[in-house]
C-alpha cells in the first residue's frame, strides 16, 4: 500500500475509533450499554443523525452545538478523536501495518478511556484494567523476539528456558513488578501518613502497562508520571490557590508515562546509559 494512503487510513481509523471511545468514556461509569441506544444529545435526548456524527468534522460544522437544542457540545469529543487519529498515525510510522500496530492501538485506546474516566470520576474501572492485563500477556505471544532484553528478563529466561519466550516473560515480570511496585508505594505512603494515597485502580493500571510493555516500562512510567504529575500539581496549586492536600487523579499521568515509553522509552534509556558511561 502507498505510504500516504496508509497514513490516511490510519488517521481515519483512529478518529472513528476515537468516536466510539467517547461513548465508552461517558457510559462505562454509568454501567450502561455501549451499543444501544444510539448516541443522543445529553440535553434534549434527540438521537444524533449519522451526518452529525462524523468524527472531528461534525463538531466544527455544528459550531460546537447541538443541531436541535443549541446546547454546547464538549470539546472533549473532537479532542479524543484527534488524539486517536494522531496516535494511530504514529503507531503506523513506528510499527507499520503489523500485529504490533493493533496490539498497541488497543493498549493506547484503553489508556485514553481510563484517563478521561479517572479525570471525571476519580476511578479506574476494573472492566478495563483487568482484561487489559490478560490481553497484554496474551499479546506477548504474538510479539517478535527482539535481539535485546533487559538483564532481568535474560536471567529469568535462562532459569525457565524452553517454557516461555522472552517477550512473555517480560510481560509476566511487568505485571508483577508493576502491580507490586505501586502496591509497595501505597503501603509505604499509608504507613508514613496514615492516609490513603495510591488507589487500587492505579496499581492495576500499572500492572496492565507492564503486561503490554514489559517490566522496565513500569520503572520508567513511575518516574516520568511522578515528575509530570508533580509539575502539574504545583502549577494547579499556584493557579488555584489550593493547598498541598489538593488531589489530582494519577491515572492520566501513568498513561502519559506509558505512551512516552512506548514511542521513545527504550531509546531514552539507551541514550541515558550511554551518556552516563
Amino acid at each position: 500500500m502507498d505510504p500516504v494512503l496508509l497514513y490516511i487510513f490510519a488517521s481515519l481509523f483512529g478518529a472513528i475509533v476515537g468516536s466510539f471511545l467517547n461513548v465508552c468514556i461517558f457510559r462505562i461509569p454509568l454501567g450502561t450499554s455501549l451499543i444501544s441506544p444510539s448516541s443522543s444529545c445529553p440535553q434534549c435526548k434527540t438521537a444524533i443523525k449519522a451526518y452529525d456524527n462524523i468524527p472531528i468534522l461534525s463538531y466544527f460544522l455544528l459550531g460546537g452545538r447541538c443541531r436541535y437544542c443549541n446546547a454546547s457540545i464538549s470539546p472533549r469529543y473532537p479532542l479524543v478523536e484527534t488524539m486517536m487519529a494522531l496516535f494511530s498515525t504514529f503507531l503506523i510510522l513506528k510499527f507499520g501495518l503489523s500485529p504490533s500496530f493493533f496490539i498497541y492501538f488497543i493498549f493506547i485506546s484503553s489508556l485514553v478511556v481510563v484517563s478521561f474516566i479517572d479525570l471525571d470520576h476519580r476511578i479506574i474501572p476494573d472492566k478495563i484494567s483487568l482484561p487489559g492485563i490478560i490481553l497484554g500477556l496474551l499479546a506477548s505471544f504474538m510479539k517478535p523476539v527482539e535481539g535485546h532484553y533487559d538483564f532481568l528478563v535474560l536471567y529469568v529466561f535462562k532459569t525457565v528456558k524452553g517454557a516461555l519466550n522472552m517477550a512473555t516473560l517480560d510481560s509476566l515480570l511487568g505485571i508483577f513488578i508493576g502491580g507490586g511496585l505501586l502496591y509497595a508505594v501505597a503501603v509505604l505512603f499509608y504507613w508514613v501518613t496514615k492516609k490513603e494515597g495510591m488507589g487500587g485502580g492505579d496499581i492495576k493500571l500499572l500492572a496492565m502497562i507492564g503486561a503490554f510493555l514489559g517490566w522496565s516500562s513500569t520503572l520508567f512510567t513511575i518516574l516520568v508520571s511522578s515528575l509530570i504529575g508533580s509539575m502539574v500539581g504545583i502549577a494547579l496549586m499556584v493557579a488555584t490557590g489550593a493547598d498541598s492536600k489538593y488531589a489530582i487523579p494519577f491515572g492520566p499521568f501513568l498513561s502519559i508515562g506509558a505512551v512516552i515509553y512506548l514511542f521513545f522509552g527504550r531509546e531514552m534509556i539507551r541514550w541515558y546509559l550511554h551518556f552516563r558511561i
